[in-house]
This record gives structure tokens, C-alpha cells and sequence, in this order.
């Protein structure tokens, strides 16, 4: 069912190239676009309150359907208020499907035409999660957008192997569509198609030809080469409606979000700020700092010289890597804390620089402090 008018407006104020820069109107309040949400898979942000978030200036977070309708159930999270209310966020909340969990929980589950069967992670129960039952799932959480199911294709896929998963995609964006009943949540379409020009442009054409309140480039970086991953987001972004929000899942680093903000994307999520937090990595404006290294050990400096968070304005480096070596949680807490306060500024001085037309100059800019310190955007989990 696809209802008279959408849930979401997505209001563009202002354009430099193909960025652009406004406001994502949804039940829950607006949010800034460029936006990056913190993922949040089960209803919470690692290491992070929701007040702190909230804080920061952020407006939307991100949580996992799969994961919650495992543990607690949509039901309770129904009975709670819904997913906004229940984790105390006051702003908007977007799910995921699940589709991803295809891929990165391969090996307990099969994948048919019906849709995925799952041994859950937790206890081995069998669950089946179908286009309908993600559909139901995401309604009952009652997040402000909902994300269609779809199959993530792994990197490496053959074309073959590729050409079927968004063919796949499309018969079960259709069918998400049919079992579609709230009038008051937003539902996404995602484009799949591997790293493939062509294949990613059938699958942009078949999935905006439905009637998605907004759009998304999935099924990248998964393990792909960064310049494959960046082609096939830029190409990706080209075929998205103007006047919808595109959403780029799952990418990525500081210089990841400038390049995709350049492209036309309106909304992002990764977990490398939270997840890289947790093994002492924090992201600044002149690269990747690895706490745990020697040459902090006797640093007064803050992580970052230009930055304000609570974290750069109360502890040094020698004290942030004493705690991290000493596997303090407050050394998870300051680290992510952190990265998620650089990640929302950028949005900020993105949006800004959008306005005032000054956007490739800022990104240019700020891509080459980073460039080099980046390298290997994920980290050991040792």
C-alpha cells in the first residue's frame, strides 16, 4: 500500500554541484541533510546515552529489525511506545530490514524466494524473515523510516550471482510495498547490483520506478576496492530521484561521507566511529590516532587540537591510552564520544559549506589533511 502523501518531506535549501543541503521532515521532528546517523543495532548506540546524542546534535539514529525482533520482540517494543520511546531518543529513528544479516550471518542462514531463514544468533531458534514479516517487524517498532528487505550481494560476487540478488531485490521490493500498512512510516527501496555499471543501473531504474518514499545504495563497501565502491555510489546516486532522500548505507570514513556528500547523498550510517572507538581509534582532522601507541604514552596533547568535545577539552592522549590500556570503559566512552562529535561537525561544515557555495573548496581541503590517514579504515578486533 502505498499512502496518499508520505510521511517524509525532504526540503532541499541549498545546491553546490550535485551536494545539496536542507532539512528531512518526519514525525519525529527534522533533520538536518546532510545527516550521518549513529548506528544504534539494538535500540542503543555503544558506549553512548541517548541525551549525549541528542547533545551532539544528532537527530536520527539507526537500529537493526533483525536484532530486535530476536531480542526483545516487536511486540514489547510496540507495548513500550514504539523504538523512539522505548530507548529514550527523542528524535527519529530509521531500521534496517535485516537483508544485510543475509550476508554477515551467512553461514546460519539460506536464502530462498520466500526469504531468509535464520538460526538465530543468540540460541539457534529458526526465524524467517520474509518481505512482509520485515514490513510487519519495522511497523511495529514504529520507526520513522523503514527499509524495504533486500539481498546484500558479497563482494566478490560473479555477475551471474549478482544479477540474480537484485532481481531478487526487486521481486521483494514489490512485495514490501504490498504489505505496506501505516500511513505515518516512511519506506525505502534500495538499489543493489555489486560493483557492476550496468546491473547497478537495472536495479536503480527497476526499484525507483516503485513507489518508495526514498532511496538507497546498498550491497557497498562490503570488501570491494575503495575506487569500485565510489564508482558504483556515484553512478548509483545519478539515477536517484531528485526530490527523494538517498541514502547511502554503511559508508564510511570522514573522507567516504565528503566524497558521497559531493555525489548527492542525503543521509549516511557506519559503524566505524563507534566500533573503531572501542579498539582506540579516533578520527581527527589530521587522520586516524591509534591511542594505544607508545608515542602517546607521555602526549599532553587532546586528540584533536581543533576539537571541542568533552573528551579533547578534559583528557590528554597519555591519560586516554593509560585508560585504554588499562581496559577502562571510559576509554570507550571518550573515544566514541568523540568520533561521533567529529563525525556530526563535519555534517555541520558540510551543510554550511553547501549553503554558502563553497563545498569542493571545503572538501578539497579537508580531504587532503586526511589523505594518508586513513589508511585501513577497519581495525583488527585483537
Amino acid at each position: 500500500m502505498v499512502p496518499a502523501k508520505s510521511p517524509i518531506e525532504l526540503v532541499i535549501a541549498a545546491r553546490d554541484g550535485d551536494a545539496r543541503t536542507g532539512r528531512l521532515v518526519t514525525p519525529h521532528g527534522e533533520v538536518a541533510t546532510p545527516a550521518f546517523m549513529p548506528v544504534g543495532t539494538q535500540a542503543a548506540v555503544k558506549a553512548m546515552a541517548p541525551d549525549e546524542l541528542w547533545r551532539m546534535g544528532y537527530r536520527m539514529v539507526l537500529a537493526n529489525a533483525y536484532h530486535l525482533a530476536i531480542r526483545p520482540g516487536p511486540e514489547l517494543v510496540r507495548e513500550m511506545g514504539g523504538v523512539a520511546r522505548f530507548m529514550g531518543f527523542p528524535g527519529a529513528v530509521l531500521t534496517d530490514s535485516g537483508g544485510f544479516q543475509a550476508m554477515s550471518l551467512a553461514k546460519i542462514n539460506s536464502i530462498k524466494e520466500e526469504g531468509i531463514r535464520f538460526r538465530s544468533h543468540l540460541d539457534g531458534a529458526p526465524l524467517m524473515l520474509t518481505p512482509e514479516s520485515a514490513v510487519e517487524t519495522q511497523e511495529q517498532l514504529g520507526s520513522d523510516i523503514m527499509m524495504a528487505l533486500d539481498e546484500c550481494t558479497p563482494y566478490p560476487a560473479e555477475r551471474e550471482r549478482a544479477k540474480h540478488s537484485l532481481e531478487l531485490t526487486a521481486r521483494w521490493a514489490e512485495r514490501c510495498l504490498e504489505a505496506r500498512r501505516s500511513e505515518t512510516q516512511a519506506l525505502f527501496g534500495i538499489v543493489q547490483g555489486s560493483v557492476y555499471a550496468d546491473l547497478r543501473t537495472t536495479s536503480a531504474r527497476q526499484i525507483t520506478s516503485l513507489g518508495f518514499d526514498g532511496f538507497a545504495a546498498g550491497g557497498l563497501s562490503v570488501g570491494e576496492p575503495k575506487e569500485a565502491m565510489l564508482e558504483m555510489a556515484a553512478l548509483t546516486a545519478s539515477m536517484l530521484p531528485d526530490g527523494r532522500p538517498r541514502y547511502l548505507m554503511g559508508v564510511g570514513t570522514p573522507s567516504d561521507l565528503l566524497r558521497a556528500v559531493g555525489m548527492g547523498f542525503d543521509m549516511f550510517d557506519c559503524v566505524l566511529p563507534t566500533r573503531n572507538a572501542r579498539n582506540g581509534c579516533a578520527f581527527t582532522s589530521a587522520g586516524r590516532v591509534l591511542i594505544k601507541r607508545s608515542e602517546n604514552a607521555r602526549d599532553r596533547r587532546p586528540l584533536d587540537e581543533g576539537c571541542d568535545c568533552r573528551a579533547c577539552t578534559s583528557f590528554t592522549r597519555a591519560y586516554l591510552r593509560h585508560l585504554y590500556m588499562a581496559g577502562e570503559i571510559l576509554a570507550a566512552r571518550a573515544l566514541t564520544e568523540h568520533n561521533l562529535y567529529f563525525y556530526g561537525r563535519l555534517m555541520r561544515e558540510a551543510q554550511a559549506a553547501i549553503a554558502s557555495g563553497t563545498f569542493r573548496t571545503f572538501a578539497e581541503g579537508w580531504l587532503g589533511r586526511l589523505s594518508g590517514g586513513e589508511n585501513g579504515s577497519e581495525l583488527d578486533e585483537n
